[in-house]
């Protein structure tokens, strides 16, 4: 027997049931993941106007722990940065950005936590649903060849009844391709969106960060050192 022989059995009596199964447990951890993205990334964000004017007024009026704790209350991505900055608001600005920075790269780490899963979903589904197709192709054409004149299969109405059992097994076959692309595209989406609500909440966190920076560059001195008072 041929590799190509021993490789036909294999999937022969594996079929493409498997493929199924498989596909759609992938869509329920797609599905369970989408959802909890989608209360974290909702969680984390919060209203940025209301926070930067609370933050601004404690800033302004000399409270930095006020301010800090008023921080750390917050869920929101932008709150958690600049609190990292304005914990080492004696250190000067450079410090201070460079904390936030860190604080930066970490945060998108914890939001973009999973989305890799759905990307690559997104990306293979389709090529697994197009595995099980051709799986039953194979059955089908097998069956057909069993089917043919010289093999048992007989002529005439025999034939007929054997031909549109292969279309049917052909049909069946298809279906693993349209549920590999109903698999992929719900997570693609998922995944676009997810990718762009983090991007908003990254860029939104500016405006804290700013403000932060905007405070001790007020409180130090020209050599970036706490200004006497």
């Amino acid at each position: 027997m041929t590799p190509i022989d021993a490789l036909q059995q294999l999937f022969l009596r594996a079929g493409a049931g498997w493929v199924l199964w498989l596909l759609g447990l992938l869509s329920v951890v797609s599905v369970a993941l989408t959802v909890e993205r989608w209360l974290v990334l909702r969680a984390r964000g919060g209203d940025l106007r209301v926070l930067a004017g609370r933050v601004a007024a404690l800033l302004q009026a000399g409270d930095r722990d006020g301010a800090l704790n008023l921080l750390a209350a917050s869920p929101s991505v932008a709150a958690a940065i600049a609190a990292a900055g304005l914990r080492l608001a004696d250190r000067g600005p450079k410090a201070a950005e460079y904390a936030m920075q860190s604080a930066l790269a970490l945060e998108r780490g914890q939001l973009e936590r999973g989305l890799i899963f759905l990307g690559t979903l997104g990306n293979n589904a389709p090529f697994v649903g197009l595995l099980g197709t051709v799986i039953g192709v194979i059955a089908a054409f097998e069956e057909l060849g069993h089917a043919a004149p010289g093999h048992g299969g007989g002529t005439g109405a025999a034939s007929q009844v054997a031909s549109n059992a292969v279309m049917s097994s052909i049909a069946e076959a298809l279906v693993a391709t349209a549920v590999g692309l109903l698999v992929a595209l719900p997570a693609v989406a998922a995944y676009n969106a997810f990718q762009r609500k983090i991007t908003s909440l990254c860029q939104g966190s500016e405006a804290l960060t700013n403000l932060v920076l905007a405070y001790m560059s007020d409180t130090t001195g020209p050599e970036g050192q706490p200004e006497a008072r």
